[in-house]
């Protein structure tokens, strides 16, 4: 039993911990990526596969989920996937995606970017970041409106981003108009309060955060790492206005409130949602009154945003 007071809804993920050994990644993609395959999409969403080049020219693939019923331009929610930087995309995130998509409305164009520790940092963010470009670039024949590009992510997905929101402004290219992070990793430091205190916590703990870290930077610990660790940036200024949502029980969500304050004292719109009684990665538990509500404030946050 564990000592937290987590909801109910998550007790049967209380001794559950996400494996992140480089020896097992291999086996645990291979299961992970079948499962994400073989669950369809919500009714009304149609999955559409494509290849497009990433960092380096390397190919990637997108998935844009999409209304069936809706034809003219739709904005367009960027969704990078959590999983520390080393795991696929479950299947939890294909229901979650599906719903942004159909209560919206909008597209929302998935990476299935490179993963370490075969491909550490940049590689990864810049994946991200060569999909945003081309969203916007092809935004005419995809449907999408260039206008209205926002980015999302969770956990580690939260991190590229924000961190793609932080190249856009940096890079001088077509503005992002919303980020929306979902308990986010922002912080490379790892000096929280929350990180000091959750080191046994269900599904994620402070001590697989460190391990992320070491596999996704590699022997790259000393370089500049603001698009690794968005909290390290020296600006936060000109960001979008961005969802912010934190689990109580997550060693990230100081991290994650921090960066909040970051954003508000540049001047940003952040909406913080503070979540109780829950784990990381709780929307695992998809039935869950508690995953169905912070379902609902996300899509309210991006059809303001889309409006705006």
């Amino acid at each position: 039993m564990t000592k937290y007071p987590i909801h109910p809804d998550f007790k049967k993920y209380e001794k559950i911990k996400t494996p992140i050994s480089p020896g097992l990644l291999p086996l645990m993609n291979g299961i992970i990526e079948r499962s994400f395959n073989k669950r369809a999409p919500e009714p009304g969403i149609r999955e559409i596969r494509k290849k497009i080049a990433g960092y380096q020219n390397e190919p990637v693939e997108i998935i844009i989920y999409e209304p069936e019923d809706i034809e003219e331009p739709l904005p367009c929610l960027i969704y990078l996937h959590g999983g520390a930087f080393v795991l696929k995309s479950a299947a939890f995130h294909k229901y979650l995606i599906c719903e942004y998509a159909k209560r919206t409305p909008c597209k929302v164009v998935f990476v299935d970017y490179r993963l370490a520790p075969r491909h550490p940092f940049p590689v990864g963010v810049e994946d991200c970041y060569a999909a945003f470009e081309w969203v916007y670039q092809q935004g005419k024949e995809i449907g999408v409106d260039p206008e209205r590009i926002a980015v999302g992510g969770d956990s580690a997905g939260g991190a590229l981003a924000a961190a793609v929101c932080l190249m856009a402004r940096d890079r001088k290219a077509q503005k992002i108009c919303f980020q929306m992070l979902i308990y986010p990793v922002t912080d490379a430091r790892q000096i929280t309060a929350s990180i000091k205190e959750f080191v046994d916590t269900p599904l994620w703990n402070a001590r697989q955060n460190q391990k992320m870290w070491q596999l996704y930077l590699g022997d790259q610990s000393h370089c500049d790492k603001a698009y690794a660790s968005p909290m390290e940036a020296t600006s936060f200024d000109n960001l979008p206005a961005a969802y912010v949502e934190v689990a109580e029980f997550d060693c990230l969500r100081d991290e994650g409130i921090l960066f909040t304050e970051a954003l508000q004292e540049s001047r940003v719109f952040v909406e913080l949602n503070q979540t109780r009684g829950t784990i990381h990665g709780f929307e695992i538990a998809e039935k869950s009154e508690i995953v169905k509500g912070s379902l609902i404030r996300r899509v309210d946050a991006l059809k303001r945003a889309f409006l705006d």
